[in-house]
């Protein structure tokens, strides 16, 4: 007595296919998704340019510190003071030429 030859059950099929389309989605979202690869990619490079903003920034502030100490009343930078008196106020030597 032979037993004739069954077609996969339908069940399977399914579970097959769902366990495929599943193992996709999965795999794109890793990738593609708010916290996959290509995400950390890009928050990686946003957090280099910020750390290269915020020591540009931190140089910045520690030179106007530097300015600000030196036209204290404390220590008084002659020559800053008259770079900054010409610079906003206009101020020339009787000794120097303007070109203009």
């Amino acid at each position: 007595m032979t037993h004739p030859r069954k077609s996969p059950a339908l069940g399977l099929l399914v579970y097959f296919t769902l366990t495929f389309v599943l193992g996709l989605y999965f795999a794109f979202a890793s990738v593609q998704g708010d916290f996959g690869l290509l995400r950390r990619m890009e928050i990686q490079a946003e957090k280099r340019q910020l750390e290269a903003e915020l020591a540009a920034l931190t140089r910045q502030v520690a030179d106007m510190r530097n300015k600000t100490r030196r036209l204290s009343d404390r220590y008084l930078d002659l020559d800053l003071l008259d770079e900054q008196a010409r610079s906003v106020l206009g101020y020339l030597r009787s000794d120097e030429i303007v070109l203009r």
